[in-house]
């Protein structure tokens, strides 16, 4: 029996001696510390005048809104026109354009100067609306770099009428 825990011992002895982890590691034979950088030579600075404000710019001119070269009965509302505000335009429109009919969705989540808005089937002018915003008794429609596309004013309950720059009669209703 003492044969049998001897057997017994030594198996596991000889099992936990090839469990023993030995590592070898490529660091082992580099400095602790690494060498310290050489110092690179540095040209000397320079100086000189900048060129008065208002010179040359790197930068193009902002575009400039002109409605004066667009028509001037469509940048003022008509006398009959009724007053508006943003949260009544708020919502999906049914927009009569060029003959046909197509969706308007404004929105009052903030785009630029004005507020988000879109369009879904219509055609021409209309289709690169990006944004929208209230001015006086008019709703001018904005295309996505800002530049205003058209307007309307409310003639009644639930209906806008206008033009689109180009002259087209437009009109929401719902």
């Amino acid at each position: 029996m003492k044969f049998r825990y001897v057997a017994t011992g030594l198996v596991v002895a000889v099992a936990l001696a090839g469990c023993q982890r030995t590592s070898y590691s490529p660091y082992d034979n580099l400095p602790s510390q690494p060498a310290p950088l050489q110092a690179q030579p540095v040209p000397s600075v320079q100086s000189n005048q900048l060129p008065p404000p208002g010179g040359a710019s790197q930068f193009p001119t902002a575009p400039q809104q002109e409605t004066a070269a667009l028509d001037p009965n469509a940048s003022a509302a008509p006398a009959t026109a009724l007053d508006v505000t943003k949260e009544q335009m708020v919502g999906n429109w049914r927009v009569s354009y060029a003959g046909s009919s197509c969706d308007m969705f404004l929105t009052l989540t903030n785009l630029g100067s004005g507020s988000r808005g879109g369009t879904r089937g219509c055609a021409g002018e209309l289709t690169a609306m990006g944004s929208w915003e209230v001015s006086g008794k008019m709703v001018q429609f904005k295309d996505r770099s800002g530049n205003v596309i058209g307007r309307v004013y409310k003639s009644a309950e639930n209906r806008f009428d206008g033009t689109t720059n180009s002259g087209q009669p437009v009109s929401l209703s719902r």
